[in-house]
């Protein structure tokens, strides 16, 4: 009977003997490989690939509604019933699109802009300047797109505002651009303004996302 559990006994101690170096050389290989360092930061540079400001060169440019074919009386119809091919929206792409800017007091003059309705096509990323030329403080409102759509960031001089919900308002008190990212997630028509104007100086458009 000793023969056999002999026998295990040696058999066990065999493995010991082979598992234990290959752990001890993982462990000095985790110690001495340099290359297995910068692997952490080699992920957090591909993470902030949506954050280089240079994404945006040679994407498509989106035209604001007056540099597209837009169907008479479109604006009394679903946003759901138009077709971004047909308006003449480019095509849906994985990288960002840029919208055309909006220039808020174009030209130095304080109650101009430069388009007033924007269209876009639902399931697309963009990137959209807004613009202040003028010499007024503008409070630029859009809660309702803002709301339904997924809000990547905003950048202001190339410092970053990561969001996880809407902004309430973005405020000029002096020239500049305000660069929204985001993506677009179902039809709607939405209305921007500039608030705290009388009636006889409004500023203010629509947001139409399309199929």
């Amino acid at each position: 009977m000793k023969s056999p559990w002999l026998a295990l006994m040696a058999a066990l101690f065999g493995i010991g003997v082979v598992v234990a170096p290959t752990g001890s050389a993982f462990a000095q290989a985790g110690d001495d490989d340099d290359d297995a360092k910068p692997a952490a930061t080699q992920t957090m540079a591909a993470d902030d690939d949506d954050d280089d400001d240079d994404a945006g060169r040679g994407a498509d440019m989106v035209p604001a509604g007056d540099g597209l074919t837009i169907p008479p009386g479109s604006e009394l119809m679903p946003a759901a019933a138009l077709n971004g091919d047909q308006i003449g929206l480019p095509k849906k792409s994985l990288s960002s699109q840029i919208v055309t800017p909006l220039i808020l007091g174009e030209g130095g003059k304080p109650f101009t802009v430069n388009h007033t309705d924007f269209y876009l096509r639902a399931g697309q990323a963009y990137r959209w300047d807004i613009k202040s030329e003028g010499d007024i403080e503008y409070k630029f409102n859009a809660p309702d797109f803002f709301r339904n759509v997924w809000m990547n960031q905003i950048v202001i001089d190339d410092l970053e505002v990561h969001m996880a919900g809407a902004p309430a308002w973005l405020e000029y008190d002096s020239h500049g651009t305000i660069t929204v990212q985001f993506q677009t997630v179902r039809p709607g028509r939405y209305e921007w303004n500039v608030g705290g104007l009388d009636a006889e100086h409004e500023m203010k458009g629509t947001i139409t996302v399309v199929p």
